[in-house]
């Protein structure tokens, strides 16, 4: 399907990139994407989202930046671009954004009644904040980035959240790995997996850091998590 356009909350418009999955109807799902925008990564994890039956929607958080950014892991030039544009990006602008994404779905013609949300890196930060702003069905955040000084937040969640987090992530300490897993220990609906030698991104194919098993151990458990929460 052709990128869509999403109302953004101050009137304006952002795109994103959708797809459908067989017959055009299922549960939404909100793909958030890494620091890279959305590249072929991510568009190949909507496309395998859908085959699973998902209305998978991954929106363009860095519009307000540089729209249409498709940046790879690959070289220096574009790690560069990548990490210059997420330390300008406004976490709260990309919220704002998911919130009219998800209310964007909810309208959609395909989709089936219940939505939930994804996210990687900087994704997996951005899917943390909508577990604890949004009422999206549920949530899984992928090794995201800065979660320490978030943690004040995580009495707000109350639907299911997911979390993935290498044990060897070099955007992480272990301490405040510690920090993050004794405290979202208190919340019931939290479920949080770490993964022994994996480091950051070990869940994006063919990425530098790819560690196939790691990856998909919580892969799996991703899939059982979204069939609970948003097939069943």
């Amino acid at each position: 399907m052709p990128d869509i356009r999403i109302n953004a909350l101050n009137g304006k418009e952002f795109g994103a990139y959708t797809a459908l999955p067989k017959g055009g109807h299922g549960p939404g799902l909100i793909v958030i994407q890494e620091i890279f925008g959305v590249n072929a990564v991510m568009r190949q994890i909507c496309d395998d989202f859908a085959a699973k039956g998902f209305l998978a929607v991954c929106p363009d958080l860095y519009w307000r930046q540089e729209p249409d950014v498709q940046l790879t892991d690959k070289t220096a030039s574009e790690w560069e671009h990548a990490l210059a544009l997420c330390n300008a990006f406004d976490a709260e602008a990309g919220t704002r954004d998911l919130l009219a994404t998800l209310a964007h779905i909810r309208r959609m013609p395909g989709c089936g009644g219940k939505v939930g949300a994804i996210g990687y890196c900087l994704g997996g930060k951005l899917a943390f904040l909508m577990a604890t702003r949004s009422d999206a069905d549920c949530t899984i955040s992928y090794y995201g980035v800065g979660l320490e000084s978030l943690l004040n937040e995580w009495h707000d969640i109350r639907l299911p959240l997911m979390m993935h987090m290498g044990e060897a992530d070099e955007f992480a300490t272990a301490p405040g790995r510690e920090k993050i897993l004794g405290t979202v220990a208190r919340n019931p609906v939290v479920t949080a997996h770490t993964y022994p030698g994996a480091k950051h991104a070990f869940a994006r194919p063919g990425g530098q850091n790819y560690h196939p098993e790691a990856a998909a151990l919580a892969n799996k458990r991703t899939e059982e998590f979204l069939t609970q929460h948003l097939l069943a």
